[in-house]
């Protein structure tokens, strides 16, 4: 199997989204619409990858940094293609990606109850920050 890993374009946006739905432990919303996306990757521009079994979607991520830190959010995997190294791949990708324009840390946000992506994120250096507390404000209430 020959997968290729690319730079994710908005016309990925919608093949990216199946992904995800099926996906367990991934949390969309409506900044999760195809115009969003596009908005996304505009401002972080060779960021976010694909992977491709051909004409096959089958792995994506978002990347995206604020100028001092980077984040990943909605790694998948086709359940498929797991264990194959091609979630590695695409975090690798975004790794280079942020560390080429002086990025120094990263950060996902993973449910708490998510163990397969616990293990995989610890297995790809990720740890634990016991001492913050995520919060959030929703804008639109």
């Amino acid at each position: 199997m020959d997968i290729e890993i690319r730079e994710f374009t908005p016309a990925d946006s919608l093949l990216a989204l199946t992904l995800w739905k099926s996906s367990e432990g991934i949390g969309l919303s409506a900044a999760d619409e195809p115009e969003r996306i596009a908005g996304y990757l505009a401002r972080n521009p060779g960021m976010s990858f694909t992977a491709w079994d051909g004409e096959t979607l089958v792995g994506a991520v978002l990347c995206g940094h604020d100028g001092r830190r980077g984040y990943l959010h909605h790694l998948a995997v086709d359940r498929a293609y797991r264990e194959q190294g091609i979630g590695r791949a695409l975090v690798d990708r975004c790794h280079a990606a942020l560390q080429a324009l002086g990025i120094e840390k990263v950060h996902i946000f993973v449910y708490r109850d998510n163990e397969a992506a616990l293990a995989f994120w610890k297995g790809v250096r990720y740890v634990t920050r016991d001492t913050l507390e995520l919060m959030s404000a929703s804008l639109d209430e």
